[in-house]
This record gives structure tokens, sequence and C-alpha cells, in this order.
């Protein structure tokens, strides 16, 4: 079994308070934790980045990626403008 950690950084070009990324964290939080995982937000005081950090218990590598990907997708479907970036480790 392994724990699985890592952090999903984003680029709010189009956001102009923290309330407007306060909504976007919010409702994609809201939409991953159907998928067990454990969600944080870690970001700044700077209103155009933010950033949310994650743990899962995954079986295997192959549930590794799928979960990975997963997430890629809410993100992908949901906020198709907003630019991202996984990062992601084993521990």
């Amino acid at each position: 079994m392994f724990l699985v950690e890592g952090s999903i950084y984003f680029e709010l070009f189009y956001v102009n308070g923290l309330k407007g990324r306060r909504k976007i964290i919010s409702s994609l939080k809201e939409k991953l934790s159907k998928y067990n995982l454990s969600l944080l937000d870690i970001s700044s005081s700077y209103v155009k980045e933010a950033r949310l950090a994650f743990c899962f218990l995954a079986f295997s590598k192959d549930d590794i990626s799928k979960k990975i990907s997963t997430i890629q997708k809410v993100i992908e479907k949901n906020f198709p403008e907003i630019e991202y970036e996984i990062d992601y480790g084993e521990v």
C-alpha cells in the first residue's frame, strides 16, 4: 500500500479577489472529495495563484496513476480555463 502526497498549483488569471479564488477552490474541493482524497488549501496571499495539497492511499502504482488521472479529468472538465500543474510523490 502506498501513501501518495502532492499538490496542485493553479494560475487564476481572471480572478479579481480572494472571494473569486475561494469560490473556485471550494467548488474544486467539493468535486474532488468524492474520490477519497484529503484536500487542504495552502494558497498564499496572492490572489491570482492557488495551491491545494492532497493525499490518498493507493493499493498499487496503477491505482496511483488512475487517481491522478481522475484528478486531472475533474479539473479539465469543470475548469477548462484554468492552467494547473500537479506534483506528487509516494511516501
